[in-house]
């Protein structure tokens, strides 16, 4: 397995982790439920494990593809930028996280803030883990991207296919 296919594994837990973390977070502040919400907390640390992961497999995918035809380098900088934002934000939100858990476990009096605060980071890193997720599909997958000639496509597709079938020869 090699690091292209080991990004490709990790990489989507961090953008599914923080929204389904944050939709269990919402519930606990809702129903005022701490396990609940520690629930939500755990779900944000590991997320962050996995943007550790992916930022390290990234590296190596990015070696791997982008010399390839309708790739290029700028649109996986462009993915490698906002990912190390949404990485940051990750590990800012694992931090929150960990103070939650502590907090909530000593029933301390500031835990509903730190849930607050954590709620407003995760927002924020949802909507980041959305741009990463979209410029990381754009990177193989040319129909989603902003350009939407047909002329640009066809070539963009006959180029992969092309790429495809001489990588399936070797």
């Amino acid at each position: 397995m090699n690091d292209a296919h080991l990004h490709l594994v990790v990489n989507h837990f961090p953008i599914i982790g923080t929204i389904l973390a944050l939709g269990i977070l919402i519930t606990g502040m809702f129903l005022k439920n701490n396990s609940v919400k520690n629930t939500a907390y755990v779900l944000f640390i590991v997320a962050a494990i996995f943007a550790a992961l992916s930022m390290q497999t990234g590296e190596g995918a990015e070696e791997m593809v982008e010399d390839m035809p309708s790739i290029g380098k700028q649109i996986i900088h462009e993915h490698e930028e906002i990912a190390e934002k949404l990485a940051l934000a990750l590990y800012v939100l694992a931090g929150i996280s960990l103070a939650g858990l502590f907090l909530n476990f000593k029933n301390h009096s500031k835990a509903k803030f730190v849930s607050i605060i954590a709620l407003i980071v995760a927002v924020a890193t949802v909507f980041i883990a959305q741009l990463v997720g979209t410029s990381g599909g754009e990177i193989r997958h040319t129909e989603i991207r902003a350009k939407t000639n047909s002329s640009d496509l066809l070539q963009d597709t006959e180029n992969t296919i092309k790429v495809d079938k001489e990588h399936n020869e070797k």
